[in-house]
């Protein structure tokens, strides 16, 4: 990760709106930790879908997450209507680092933000492979 911290919503290219549901709050009242890795993926698959046209059940090629991070600066708790900030900071041959970042509804400062990588493989073969290109133009709509 860069020293740079993109905290604010300009930051960002694409923003995808998330249902905070019950079961997301912890014991302490606020959303789990590890709940805000499960929106990261959420909305970066629902970008690939929706403008790379990713068939997430049967595409001979997906990407597998292999690192990813976040660093919480403000609590989000269920009902919060939220929105997952998107950007790509690296576009590589075979995989792509994305900026996340987590926005209550209407607020223009991050509760959270971090890194998510995908490495894209050959599901049959499990070894990596370029991004195909439908996926890599859905992509370039994000770079920073």
């Amino acid at each position: 990760m860069s020293s740079e911290k993109p905290l604010s919503r300009s930051d960002y290219k694409k923003f995808v709106p998330i249902t905070t549901r019950w079961m997301d709050n912890d014991i302490y009242g606020h959303v789990n930790n590890v709940t805000y890795y499960s929106y990261f993926d959420s909305a970066v698959n629902r970008h690939l879908i929706e403008e790379g046209g990713l068939d997430i059940h049967d595409a001979p090629i997906v990407g597998f997450v292999v690192n990813s991070h976040c660093n919480y600066l403000a609590p989000i708790a269920y009902p919060d209507a939220i929105e997952v900030g998107l950007r790509v900071n690296k576009l590589g041959n075979s995989s792509v680092t994305y900026g996340v970042a987590i926005f209550k509804e209407g607020e223009d400062q991050a509760c959270a933000f971090g890194d998510f990588i995908h490495v894209f493989v050959e599901r049959a073969a499990n070894k990596s492979v370029p991004i195909p290109e439908p996926i890599r133009n859905a992509l370039s709509q994000l770079v920073i």
